[in-house]
């Protein structure tokens, strides 16, 4: 696995600081001088070269205009918004509300033709239940301080998720069986999603596997939740923020971890057997 999944979106950051700061040695100028061009401290130049702090679409404008490059600004602020789109804090692509989050995968979930899903602590996105989502954005919404619109965000996920009926698309979904332990909701949602879990993984279109707690030797141990869309994008989950890796070494990584996490899932009726003890355990 990356050592760190933000690379991605650092690396792009880091170029485009390394590009700033040619432009401003070539042009000859220290950093307090171009601060100065700029009208701005020198630290914030420092802090822009360094990769510590993202240059906004006017500091790149100026910047450029400082250093005699105008011409280069418009693929400057590219790169640089691209950089930025890598790795958004949750609390930034949810503050017009969950419902907005939800509909604003769409065009992605259309584009793709194979969803590879791993999740150690949740029931995948595709595969939630009404109450079960609604259980969960609503606590995710008061922890970030973000409204909570949960009820509309849980309808718009379920509606989103109809895309798993629907022909040429295929998905394949690996989930630690701990994540049918983990109550959300009360106990007849929670027993309500498991037994869609009974359903959905009989889709012809669904391959749902999930990894016994009692695996021994796992060659892997449990990893962060993180969704491939076919092989040109991994969106991995963390508590602040969603990370979009589109490095194709990367990539690979995740795809390996993503093979090496189903070889240890059991499928059929061994999965079946793993959810119906999990409902059980809700009596």
């Amino acid at each position: 696995m990356p050592v760190s999944p933000s690379s991605a979106a650092q690396d792009a950051r880091e170029d485009v600081a390394r590009r700033l700061r040619g432009l401003r040695r070539a042009a000859g100028l220290t950093v307090s001088e171009l601060a100065s061009r700029c009208q701005w401290h020198h630290s914030k130049t420092s802090r822009i070269e360094n990769a510590r702090t993202p240059a906004s679409p006017t500091d790149i404008r100026l910047w450029c205009r400082a250093t005699d490059a105008g011409d280069q600004a418009a693929d400057l602020i590219a790169a640089s918004l691209h950089a930025e789109s890598l790795y958004t804090e949750w609390r930034r692509k949810a503050r017009e509300g969950l419902r907005q989050l939800q509909n604003s995968y769409l065009a992605l979930y259309r584009s793709t033709e194979t969803f590879r899903v791993y999740t150690s602590t949740l029931v995948p996105g595709l595969l939630q239940t009404e109450g079960y989502a609604r259980a969960l954005l609503s606590t995710n919404a008061r922890f970030l301080g973000v409204p909570d619109d949960a009820e509309e965000a849980a309808a718009a996920r379920v509606d989103r998720s109809r895309i798993i009926h629907e022909a040429g698309r295929r998905f394949v979904l690996v989930v630690e069986e701990a994540a049918l332990r983990y109550q959300l909701g009360d106990a007849d949602a929670m027993a309500a999603q498991l037994g869609f879990l009974l359903t959905a993984g009989a889709l012809p279109a669904v391959s749902l596997g999930i990894i016994p707690m009692s695996t021994r030797g796992r060659p892997l141990w449990a990893a962060e939740t993180f969704s491939m869309f076919d092989e040109s994008l991994v969106a991995v989950e963390l508590l602040s923020a969603q990370v979009n890796i589109t490095q194709p070494t990367e990539i690979g990584l995740y795809l390996s971890a993503f093979e090496q996490l189903r070889s240890m899932a059991v499928y059929g009726a061994e999965a079946r057997a793993l959810i119906v003890r999990a409902i059980d355990a809700l009596r």
